[in-house]
């Protein structure tokens, strides 16, 4: 069983700094692809930034310049910092993994975290 636990959530000013954090557990040897994803009040569920074990890195236009994603491969940990947040941060953020590479081999994909609430306000 693979587990994804995140914290780092909370509430912040505009303008303000939060740093999420997401851990994996399980019987895994690899994890390719990490990342992070959002979903604010009846809206869909979108992608906030994600790295594989090499280092590439994909995010979205919005968070450019503002957010940045880092991992620990050793740990099976990503992070999240996110500064110069806005209002429209606000949402449930979710950690999720795919190209899981377990203890017996085979490889599976949508890991996802229960999620934490970053609400953005003054």
């Amino acid at each position: 069983q693979v587990q994804l636990v995140e914290s780092g959530g909370g509430l912040v000013q505009p303008g303000g700094s939060l740093r999420l954090s997401c851990a994996a557990s399980g019987s895994i040897f690899s994890i390719n692809t990490m990342g992070w994803y959002r979903q604010a009040p009846g809206k869909q569920r979108e992608l906030v930034a994600a790295m594989t074990t090499d280092g590439r890195t994909n995010s979205a236009d919005s968070v450019k310049g503002r957010f940045t994603i880092s991992r620990d491969n050793a740990k099976n940990t990503v992070y999240l910092q996110m500064n110069s947040l806005k209002p429209e941060d606000t949402a449930v953020y979710y950690c999720n993994a795919d190209g899981v590479r377990r203890l017996g081999g085979y490889v599976a994909n949508g890991y996802w975290g229960q999620g934490t609430q970053v609400t953005v306000s003054s």
